[in-house]
């Protein structure tokens, strides 16, 4: 013997379906017609089949003949086609007249310009070892080493010595503008110097104020006659129970 807790019942389950939870039978078409409405008449297209007493086949329109044939053939008047030149066999390669140039034959037993031809140069012979004239090179005659010739005096900068110069300073003394020039006011009286610093302000309020920019009493509509306004809220399921908390103002 078994003892169980008796749980309340929820009123939802109480409840029917809604409206939405019926559908009715369409009336268009002939699957899933509605029964109690009057139903047309509805066709279907099949395939066409063949007969089995009837063997020829005879072609369609789109066979026409021509009526212009006959049994001895197309009437009308005789019609010609252009075709490509065929080509000359090998044996028939003769020269046409414009082949031949005739004025560039010399005429023998006459005077004639005597004709030159280039050829590509010749190697040279083991025996034949001179030099060209292009492959002696002459001194260069810049500058103060030219062999076998008179130069004049060349001569060259470098940098200033630190010791032994001209400059050297030999007294160790220091110059004039190694001092350093001491501010007037120890010597002399000074006039009140003046220093700017950046604006103080009082502590107050940290907090960004709205400037006359902000508002905008056009906007307010609760001195004046409005139209209801609602608005749209969640939809709560009758299985759960809401939450509801009074939060006070903190």
């Amino acid at each position: 013997m078994t003892t169980s807790v008796a749980r309340p019942n929820i009123a939802a389950k109480e409840r029917g379906p809604g409206p939405a939870r019926y559908s009715l039978p369409g009336t268009t078409g002939k699957v899933g017609h509605d029964n109690t409405k009057k139903v047309s008449p509805s066709y279907s297209f099949g395939l066409k089949t063949g007969s089995i007493f009837v063997s020829s086949i005879t072609p369609g329109p789109c066979h026409l003949v021509s009526p212009s044939y006959t049994r001895r053939g197309k009437e009308g008047n005789p019609k010609y086609s252009l075709a490509g030149r065929h080509k000359d066999l090998t044996p028939f390669l003769t020269p046409s007249p414009s082949r031949y140039g005739a004025e560039r034959v010399a005429i023998l037993r006459e005077k004639s310009s005597p004709a030159y031809s280039m050829g590509s140069r010749s190697l040279y012979r083991r025996a034949d070892t001179t030099p060209a004239p292009s492959a002696y090179t002459l001194p260069n005659l810049l500058g103060n080493k030219v062999t076998g010739k008179l130069s004049s005096a060349a001569y060259s900068m470098t940098g200033r010595p630190k010791v032994g110069g001209f400059d050297e300073d030999l007294a160790r003394t220091p110059a004039p503008c190694t001092y350093t020039k001491p501010e007037s006011g120890r010597y002399m009286r000074n006039n009140p110097s003046y220093s700017i610093q950046g604006r103080q302000f009082m502590p107050g309020d940290p907090t960004m104020k709205p400037g006359p920019g902000q508002h905008s009493p056009e906007k307010v509509k609760i001195t004046a006659k409005s139209a209801p306004c609602y608005s749209m809220g969640t939809k709560h399921s009758d299985y759960v129970c809401p939450l509801i908390i009074d939060v006070g103002d903190e």
